[in-house]
């Protein structure tokens, strides 16, 4: 979405791209943000480059109804990643078919609900990687992966790595 964002400014097909993001905190977790970009002008108005503001969602903002929505189903995800999730069952605790929480998703992230409960998984082993000694099993187990292959293969499709190598990686610092 970043790079398709950065194309339509430069080309001058858009003016202002205004959306609310789920970003990670200092502490890793998911937080609301509000992200406004915009393009920077040359000679003739001409888009030389790209600039971008990132702020936190006031307590207010959070009240909007497409945030209660999807943030309930963020905490849900959040919550349960470990557990076997069923998506459907998420889109029922929040009041909506599977079809609309997939398109709150998409229109909220660019991304769907069970992409996002992979990344919340992947994210949860990189801590685990990063403070346990625990072997790639344990981690898949707790993380709710199937099985350590099926965690290898989420993790380095995310990561671009092995859960072996960024544990190497991260000792090698």
């Amino acid at each position: 979405g970043y790079i398709s964002d950065d194309l339509l400014l430069i080309n001058g097909q858009e003016r202002c791209i205004q959306r609310v993001e789920l970003w990670f905190d200092e502490q890793g977790l998911p937080d609301w943000f509000f992200v406004t970009k915009l393009p920077l002008l040359g000679p003739r108005d001409k888009p030389v480059g790209i600039m971008g503001v990132l702020r936190r969602a006031a307590e207010h903002e959070m009240q909007l109804p497409v945030l209660q929505t999807v943030s309930k189903a963020v905490e849900i995800i959040r919550r349960d990643h470990a557990k076997p999730v069923i998506i459907a069952e998420v889109a029922r605790a929040c009041g909506l078919s599977l079809r609309h929480l997939q398109r709150r998703f998409q229109d909220t992230f660019g991304f769907s609900p069970q992409e996002f409960l992979m990344k919340t998984r992947v994210r949860a082993a990189m801590q685990m990687l990063e403070q346990t000694s625990l072997g790639a099993t344990e981690i898949a187990q707790r993380c709710g992966f199937h099985d350590a292959s099926s965690f290898a293969e989420q993790f380095k499709q995310r990561t671009g790595h092995s859960p072996t190598t960024w544990r190497h990686g991260l000792e090698a610092l």
